[in-house]
C-alpha cells in the first residue's frame, strides 16, 4: 500500500522493527511487503544489527554512550552536546553509570578522577598552556589527554574510539 511515496508496514511482529531500504536503486524506497528484493531489515532486540545488509548497517546510528562530565562548565557542556549529538550527558550527581568520563583537567585532580572510574575510559582536556596539568593528567592514567581545541575539533572521531 503507498501512501504519498510513504509504504505502510503490515503484520510487523512485536519488538522488531521493519525498514524499507530509503535508498533502492528504482527509487521507491523498495516494497516493505516484497522480502526478496533485499531492501528490507528487520531489527532483534538483542543485536540491532543482525540481518542488516551492508548500506543499512551503515546507516544504522552508533551506540548511545553514557557521558560523565567532570568539572566541564556549562558553556562547553553547551559545545560537547551539539558536537556529540544522540549521546547522553550527566554530571557527577548522576546514578547512570558512565561509558565515558571527559573531565576539564584545570578544573579537577586528575588523579582522583582516574582513582573514582578506573575502569572506565578517561578523556581530559585543558589549556594549550597548562602544560603541566596536561602531563599530570596522562600520568594519572587518562586515556587521551588533547587541548581544548583539539577536543572541539575530533570530539566524535575520539569519542566513538573511547567507546568502541
Amino acid at each position: 500500500m503507498r501512501l504519498h511515496g510513504i509504504e505502510a508496514a503490515v503484520a510487523v511482529g512485536q519488538r522488531d522493527l521493519v525498514l524499507a531500504g530509503l535508498d533502492a536503486a528504482d527509487g521507491s524506497g523498495g516494497n516493505i511487503l516484497d522480502s526478496s528484493d533485499g531492501d528490507e531489515a528487520v531489527f532483534h532486540p538483542g543485536d540491532p544489527t543482525k540481518g542488516l545488509s551492508g548500506h543499512a548497517r551503515a546507516r544504522y546510528p552508533c551506540a548511545v554512550a553514557t557521558i560523565l562530565l567532570c568539572g566541564v562548565d556549562v558553556y562547553f557542556r553547551g559545545k560537547l552536546e551539539a558536537l556529540l549529538p544522540g549521546h547522553h550527558f550527566v554530571t557527577t550527581d548522576s546514578v547512570d553509570w558512565p561509558d565515558l568520563v571527559i573531565a576539564d583537567i584545570s578544573r579537577v585532580d586528575p588523579i582522583d578522577v582516574a582513582d573514582s572510574y578506573p575502569e572506565i575510559p578517561i578523556l581530559g582536556f585543558g589549556g594549550h598552556t597548562d602544560t603541566a596539568g596536561l602531563r599530570r593528567a596522562h600520568e594519572a592514567g587518562f586515556d587521551q589527554v588533547l587541548v581544548k581545541n583539539a577536543l572541539q575539533e575530533r570530539a566524535a572521531q575520539i569519542v566513538d574510539e573511547l567507546i568502541a
